[in-house]
């Protein structure tokens, strides 16, 4: 893993996720105050009802540029759509901190912030997805899990660094700053990333895309392999529902219901998420060594059983309990996200590969992950009962068991598509067939 050229892969594939989830992260972080701001309410549930209702609104534009973004890497090469991805996210997340709020142009603040998150939704729905596929085709003989895993690194460091900021400002700026003002510092910041991921994407190698039957990516996978498509939405449900509780539902809940301050609950979320990378770390080597399904299989499981009592704990009045209980969440969700990208990508035709990858994973991610707060808010406004969440983890769970049932386990088969690496054995690496610009699979391993 560490020549030269797959530290370039690495850089350049993480790097998107980075921006994608830094605003992720701030935007889930400072949502209580972009209720404020955006949508004039007595009511400090209903602002944040409101706030989440826009990041859903977003969300559910990942299919449209998942089916956007797989076309231009399936048709014109991994390069291109990483760069139309990474710039399309910068650019909105920008403007979104300069953005006038209500009091200053009326309606139209919510409806400039809906726009530009919907802008970002579409580049999201191109970003994880392409890099995911571009990482593991980099990956070198029998590294693929860890590969894939360095995708989910990517987006755990993106939330790392939007908390770390978010608590720097909590911590050195006066509250009535930070919420007149201080929370628009972050998203301008964003920018600058996005120019990093902008410069980094376009010095790597393109690789060409697989000669194909002249068909449309999309209108091949939908009429051909739109069962695959389901069976990684159904697989990427236990990636979406729990991830998004933890690190964007839970931090607001923590300061509306809970009444913790700000830099607490942000400083709990940054412990528990830092304890995500070495689980992906973990995951992405078990699944190296055993193989996909027994880590995610294991990891459903062990997430079901466990989803209510870490719940209870998450909603004992003590930072202490809060953080344990999150630190038990973060362990299921890191192993079994470790081996996700993996697990869809190897699945996947390499013809129209980040084409259904994309398409399977933002139905899930745009529909129910992007729900997933607003949901669980709704619910326990609802309900009345602040552990009724712990039921869309449950549910997650099971869906995705089954899900993973119904994948073959692919961990030491040669993958159609990867890039040669020079130093590969002639017995191990796939073979590039010049005469159709295809890959084939080796004649023995």
């Amino acid at each position: 893993m560490d020549d030269a050229r797959t530290r370039r892969a690495i850089a350049a594939g993480m790097i998107g996720n980075v921006l994608e989830w830094y605003d992720f992260a701030i935007y889930g972080f400072f949502a209580v105050s972009i209720g404020h701001h955006f949508f004039p309410s007595q009511d400090p549930l209903a602002q944040l009802l409101a706030a989440f209702g826009v990041f859903a609104a977003g969300y559910l534009m990942r299919p449209l540029g998942g089916i956007l973004i797989g076309h231009v890497c399936d048709s014109f090469g991994r390069r291109a759509a990483l760069v139309v991805s990474v710039t399309a996210m910068a650019v909105p997340t920008f403007l979104i901190g300069l953005l006038p709020d209500y009091e200053a142009i009326g309606v139209m603040a919510p409806i400039a912030l809906t726009a530009l998150r919907m802008l970002q939704g579409v580049a999201l729905g191109g970003e994880y997805p392409s890099s995911m596929v571009f990482l593991i085709e980099h990956a070198p003989e029998g590294r693929r899990g860890r590969m894939g895993a360095l995708a989910g690194i990517g987006a755990v460091s993106g939330l790392l660094l939007g908390s770390l900021v978010g608590t720097l400002l909590a911590a050195l700026m006066p509250a009535e700053a930070l919420e007149a003002w201080g929370w628009r510092i972050p998203f301008i910041a964003g920018l600058g990333i996005g120019l990093l991921g902008n410069l980094l994407r376009r010095h790597i190698a393109e690789t060409s895309p697989e000669t194909r039957n002249g068909s449309l990516p999309i209108v091949e996978t939908v009429r051909h392999h739109w069962r695959l498509v389901a069976r990684i939405a159904a697989v990427a449900a236990f990636n979406a529902v729990p991830f998004y509780l933890l690190f964007v539902f839970l931090v607001s809940s923590m300061q509306v219901i809970d009444g913790f301050a700000p830099e607490t609950a942000l400083k709990i979320n940054t412990l528990s998420m830092t304890t995500l990378i070495p689980w992906f770390l973990v995951g992405g080597w078990l699944t190296d060594r055993y193989g996909r399904k027994p880590v995610m299989l294991a990891s459903a499981a062990v997430g079901f059983v466990a989803a209510w009592p870490l719940f209870w704990l998450m909603n004992v009045p003590d930072p202490a309990a809060v953080l344990a209980g999150q630190l038990g969440c973060a362990a299921f969700i890191g192993m079994f996200s470790a081996g996700l990208p993996a697990i869809i990508v190897e699945a996947a035709p390499a013809h129209v590969r980040c084409t259904a990858v994309a398409l399977g994973y933002n139905l899930c991610l745009g529909i129910v992950g992007g729900l997933t707060p607003f949901g669980a808010t709704l619910l326990v406004e609802r309900t009345g009962d602040n552990l009724a969440p712990a039921f869309l983890v449950m549910g997650a769970a099971v869906v995705a068991f089954l899900a993973v049932l119904t994948f073959k386990e692919t961990y030491r088969e040669p993958l159609e598509g990867a890039v040669i690496d020079p130093h590969a054995s002639k017995a191990t690496r796939p073979l590039r067939d010049a005469s159709v610009g295809s890959w084939a699979a080796p004649a023995t391993r």
